[in-house]
């Protein structure tokens, strides 16, 4: 009989295959007390399995493959960061002093205070940080044990192979790189969870936030993942495989037939130009966007620079890295959104307290005008950048004109410094507005005269829009990228910057959302910006769109205020003959 699950729909196509059980969740934990002369080496005993964690953990990232996606080093470094922590690495010590406890209990009762406080931070971001944390605390469970992760061999993974498990890490990625399985799917994660992006960039079938997959399956069941619509089937009776082998097939057929756009122009059906560029984490980045057609890097965040090391990044080394991508990009611009950091993203070298809110806290730009000698050091070394290349500079989380002129000022500092000293720069480096706060939409008028673009942050804006956290299960069908009010603050944003002559593009998931790219160009947007994997399925819709033709249904979804209307119309706006 068939049993179907519904989860969260991480792309990546449709897979058909047998599962394989990956055991991920911690066991029942026992709980003894010890004798004051026995703690001493207790305590040691978890020191050495947080070290042999930390060493798994630098094999893993040491091992990673060239061609692998960056996100998976910038996740595995902020695992390594975490083991670090003191939350992790020291006050399990303190339990055990304490409470004459063994190791492993100590592990959990302060795994299990960390994850209150997760679960208590209103942001979705911020809590599947919660995840991370889980999978660290495990692999030290692990080593305490004696035991290594339970992991099948990758060599004895066939190709049809599913794997099910309670949780992914980016380790297990790793750990993973030289096997060629089909899809995988998980009971937890969000769609901003390690997992979920790793998914994505991975470009494999995989559906997450199952809940109870992995205590419903069997060990070699046949499975159906269908990563387009967040569906998950077991022991799938022979109509269903009939009916879904014909979808793999026609998502392969379609999947062929988008290669064969990479090079073309991306220009509507009526000769329109739209720019499509792409989003990267790290420098190795470059050859992605390449081999993606892309018109150049619309947004690089520059914050992965800056995590999983002990010290902050030196001038000279953030100069490198800029002028690498830079130059590598050839002439093609490149948007270097400064140091995003903060909130979830707290280096071991930046000593701030965390906020009872971390993501209505000292964040973003905030942050970089506080610590106005470290912030000077990254516009030094991007303005350096700008003589070997087009680098464009973007301020985030703006929400005032008052940040944006002070963000400037830092800027015209830098520049006399570097007169000053004789070193070379684009003294007409294009500047730019992240527009990712209401209040920033609201007023974005009056940033038009500073600044030479405008980017819309489409996944922070949604949420401060809108109050909602997309992973908390209660809520989550709340979240609405066509939200009547989402859409007159990104109209309000295009429509400003098109009269003040400011180019406008969008970089956050709406961008890379193929449903939503006749939207975005009936609202007059002509610069999107998305992960490499997402650009051909949307130049594909821009190739086959006529700008006349979308603006009558553009125009009544984005005068209505009626949510099941506007469904309607966005369902009959891309309902349209693709010829």
């Amino acid at each position: 009989m068939n049993i179907t699950l519904h989860g969260v729909a991480i792309g990546g196509g449709i897979a058909i295959g047998r599962a394989h059980l990956i055991s991920r969740s911690m066991d029942d934990v026992a709980h003894y007390g010890l004798e004051e002369k026995d703690i001493p080496a207790e305590m040691a005993r978890f020191d050495e399995a947080v070290r042999a964690t930390r060493k798994e953990l630098e094999m893993l990232w040491g091992s990673i493959p060239e061609n692998a996606p960056a996100e998976l080093g910038a996740f595995l470094s902020l695992h390594i960061m975490l083991l670090g922590d003191v939350t992790i690495s020291r006050e399990p010590r303190e339990i055990i002093e304490k409470q004459h406890c063994n190791a492993e209990w100590a592990l959990k009762l302060q795994c299990d205070l960390l994850v209150e406080q997760f679960d208590a931070i209103e942001e979705d971001y911020l809590r599947e940080r919660k995840n991370d944390v889980l999978q660290v605390v495990e692999r030290i469970f692990k080593n305490l044990d004696g035991h290594t992760p339970q992991l099948p061999a990758p060599g004895d993974l066939l190709d049809d192979t599913i794997l099910v498990a309670h949780d992914l890490s980016p380790a297990d990625m790793v750990y993973f790189k030289d096997s060629s399985f089909a899809a995988f799917v998980t009971d937890v994660g969000g769609a901003t969870s390690h997992t979920a992006i790793l998914g994505r960039s991975l470009d494999l079938p995989s559906v997450i936030a199952l809940h109870h997959a992995r205590e419903l399956i069997r060990e070699e069941e046949q499975i159906i993942v269908d990563g387009q619509q967040g569906v998950l089937i077991i022991n799938p009776d022979e109509l269903v495989l009939s009916e879904y082998r014909r979808r793999q097939r026609a998502w392969r057929d379609a999947k062929r037939k988008l290669s064969s756009i990479r090079k073309s122009d991306a220009k509507t059906k009526d000769g329109t130009v739209i720019e499509l560029l792409a989003n990267i984490e790290l420098p190795q980045d470059v050859e992605v966007v390449k081999g993606s057609g892309a018109a150049g890097v619309g947004l690089f965040r520059s914050e992965f620079l800056f995590l999983g090391r002990d010290t902050l990044p030196t001038e000279d080394e953030q100069f490198e890295a800029y002028r690498k991508v830079a130059e590598d990009m050839k002439g093609l611009p490149v948007t270097i959104r400064t140091m995003d950091l903060g909130a979830d993203k707290n280096p071991k070298w930046l000593n701030h307290d965390v906020a009872d809110n971390p993501a209505l806290g000292l964040t973003g730009i905030r942050l970089c005008l506080a610590e106005p000698l470290m912030f000077r050091a990254q516009l030094r070394a991007l303005l350096r950048a700008s003589h070997y290349g087009k680098v464009k500079i973007l301020f985030p989380m703006l929400n005032s004109l008052g940040e944006l002129k002070q963000s400037i000022a830092q800027l015209d500092y830098a520049k006399q410094e570097l007169h000053a000293e004789g070193l070379p720069f684009d003294e007409k480096v294009e500047v730019g507005a992240m527009i990712e706060i209401p209040s920033a939409a609201l007023v974005v008028g009056s940033f038009i005269k500073y600044v030479d673009f405008l980017s819309i942050g489409t996944n922070d804006l949604i949420q401060y829009t809108l109050a909602i956290d997309r992973n908390d299960d209660s809520v989550s069908h709340l979240y609405d990228p066509v939200h009547p009010a989402v859409l007159k603050l990104i109209l309000h944003t295009i429509r400003t910057g098109i009269k003040g002559g400011v180019p406008v593009s969008v970089c956050g998931e709406m961008a890379g959302d193929p449903r939503l790219t006749r939207l975005l160009l009936g609202m007059g947007l002509r610069k999107f910006s998305m992960h490499p994997a997402s650009l051909l399925s949307v130049k594909r819709m821009v190739l086959n769109t006529h700008l006349d033709d979308i603006a009558p249904i553009a125009g009544r979804m984005l005068r209505s205020e009626d949510p099941d209307k506007i469904a309607d119309l966005l369902q009959l706006l891309n309902a349209e003959p693709d010829a």
